[in-house]
């Protein structure tokens, strides 16, 4: 039996979609797929059971450098 993780990998691979993997939690990798406006997160855990959450939003390139100052600050307020 083929674990999740690697059924996910193998999806993202078929449908060419970029992704990346990464390691937040102790039970889980995290899959971070990107696509034209969305970007998806799923968690894949070490019982095969998933999480995912999606961000969809523009895709509109900002060149206010004081906005994305003051986004950063706000963001380490939090």
């Amino acid at each position: 039996m083929t674990h999740e993780l690697y059924r996910v990998i193998r999806l993202l691979e078929r449908e060419r979609i970029h992704y990346r993997l990464d390691r937040h939690r102790d039970d889980s990798i995290m899959v971070t797929a990107t696509l034209v406006g969305e970007r998806i997160e799923i968690d894949v855990f070490e019982d095969g059971h998933i999480e995912y959450s999606r961000f969809r939003g523009s895709e509109d390139v900002e060149d206010d450098v004081a906005l994305l100052e003051a986004l950063v600050r706000e963001e380490v307020k939090e």
